[in-house]
């Protein structure tokens, strides 16, 4: 009985101790630091914050600290960067300091600091290097992969005529071509939409984005206790299991049947670079390094191209007014038969506008992926030091009033001039600035492109609502942004 008491006892003064030490850590760099609320021990600010509208409560915290200020999630500290100027003063201006990768506590439990979008320092950059270079090999931005793009647009429509203009639930999930053309240059797997090999393969990625859930936001915040409860995080790891499994078994399909002078995708490219430096034992390129950066550029390339078609659609349907403008500059400028082109877009600014526009508004990772200072940094009058995770706060610059006249509104204008052409827009942020800006930009861009041009020239749009019945507000899940779920019918034109 004494034993454990003073066991008890033992382990009451360590919790103090730690308790007080974070305290007398966290009153040192008060007067450095950016200014922020006050955290509480372990917990941080999550009282003050929304788990379930995390950019809202940022919002508000930036109205009343500015545009640079302090936040605690949890024990972790961030340093939140709010609107243009801040953003892109530190990701522009001050690139090299800013360039770290902060926390993502649900995926670093798979990825552990390996693949192209979760590294850091020296692996990040080679890793970054070699994947930028191999997709340009294989056509990215150009007329290969351009042409791959169009076919699977053309499978689309053929699959959207078998419907007959019937109501289709969570439209472009069953339906979608946007994972073959990527998959077509990362893993060389091509097959029609509607096949079994394509649905079985959808359906193991599609659960993906609800890892950004308010419950696996709490994950992240505490996720030195979570990862050993019960809850959905533990179904987030299985379903990232799957999609492991799903590229190692890929990987390996590769390595049987390589021809290092010819090859076929991303991962053989990866393969024949393994060879060349297989005798370097400070070599990036490895096996961890193949099937987590793989996974990172098929879960980018698949998820965000197609929840922004998702989005567009329903966002056609409230403003009908848009999609019939769009159908107007179709007809002129690419007629009805031919098939459009990335090169069309420039004869067509108003649906270069639209396209913006839908980006803009749809905002589809408000808070940006989490950066880190790689050294004691001086930013503006603040100090910030090394390993300091940052969020610069991309949701803020995309409604930001200085760019935006109607940030909330869904207004095509944003991009356009008095005499109707296409606007450029320093605040058009969706991918991000800097040393670690998204590197499969022009794949995307060109991707909406044809994909909303080639359905806009084939269907007319039908909702079950009259548009101002249809809600385009965004359903917030943790630092992601999906539309809400509706039905709609694709009618032949």
């Amino acid at each position: 009985m004494l034993a454990s008491g003073m066991l008890l006892v033992a382990l009451l003064t360590c919790l103090s101790v730690m308790v007080l030490m974070s305290v007398w850590q966290q009153r040192k760099l008060w007067g450095k630091l950016p200014p922020g609320p006050t955290p509480l021990p372990f917990i941080g600010n999550y009282l003050q914050l929304n788990t379930e509208q995390m950019y809202n409560s940022l919002k508000k915290l930036s109205e009343r600290y500015g545009s640079v200020f302090t936040v605690h999630l949890g024990p972790r500290r961030v340093v939140v960067l709010w609107g243009y100027d801040a953003v892109k003063e530190a990701l522009m201006d001050q690139a090299e300091e800013f360039s770290g990768r902060g926390e993502q506590a649900t995926f670093d439990w798979l990825f552990k600091g390996y693949g192209v979008a979760f590294s850091d320092g020296e692996r990040a950059k080679q890793l970054r290097r070699f994947s930028i270079t191999t997709l340009r090999d294989f056509g990215m931005g150009k007329r290969g992969i351009e042409e791959r793009i169009q076919e699977e647009a053309g499978f689309l429509v053929e699959t959207l005529r078998g419907t007959c203009g019937e109501q289709r639930p969570g439209v472009l999930r069953e339906e979608k071509g946007t994972l073959t053309h990527n998959s077509s240059v990362i893993l060389d797997i091509h097959f029609h939409p509607a096949s079994p090999k394509y649905l079985n393969t959808w359906t193991n990625c599609c659960p993906s984005f609800p890892f950004f859930s308010p419950h696996l936001q709490l994950y992240d915040m505490f996720y030195s206790v979570m990862k050993h409860l019960p809850g959905p995080q533990q179904q987030a790891f299985k379903e990232l299991h799957g999609l492991e499994d799903f590229i190692t078994k890929k990987v390996e399909q590769n390595q049987r049947t390589l021809d290092p002078n010819s090859p076929r995708d991303f991962i053989d490219s990866f393969l024949i670079r393994m060879q060349k430096e297989k005798k370097n034992p400070n070599t990036e390129f490895c096996m961890k390094n193949l099937v987590l950066t793989t996974l990172n550029l098929f879960f980018a390339g698949t998820e965000t191209v197609s929840t922004t078609l998702r989005y567009g659609f329903l966002l056609f349907m409230k403003h009908p007014d848009v999609w019939a403008k769009v159908q107007e500059e179709i007809d002129l400028v690419i007629g009805k038969n031919r098939q459009p082109k990335f090169e069309d877009r420039a004869k067509m600014p108003y649906t270069e506008a639209v396209i913006h526009e839908i980006q803009r508004f749809t905002d589809m990772i408000p808070m940006g992926v989490a950066r880190r200072v790689t050294k004691d940094t001086k930013f503006r009058d603040f100090f910030i030091p090394k390993g300091t995770e940052v969020f610069p706060v991309l949701g803020s610059v995309l409604r930001d009033t200085k760019f935006f006249s109607n940030p909330q509104d869904f207004n095509p204008q944003h991009f356009l001039d008095e005499k109707g052409q296409f606007k450029k827009n320093d605040a058009f942020v969706p991918f991000s600035i800097g040393k670690r800006y998204c590197f499969g930009e022009g794949l995307a861009r060109m991707e909406l492109f044809v994909f909303f041009t080639t359905i806009l020239q084939n269907f007319c749009l039908k909702s079950p609502q009259s548009p101002e019945d249809i809600d385009v507000s965004p359903k917030h899940v943790g630092f992601a942004t999906i539309p809400r779920t509706y039905t709609m019918s694709f009618l032949p034109r």
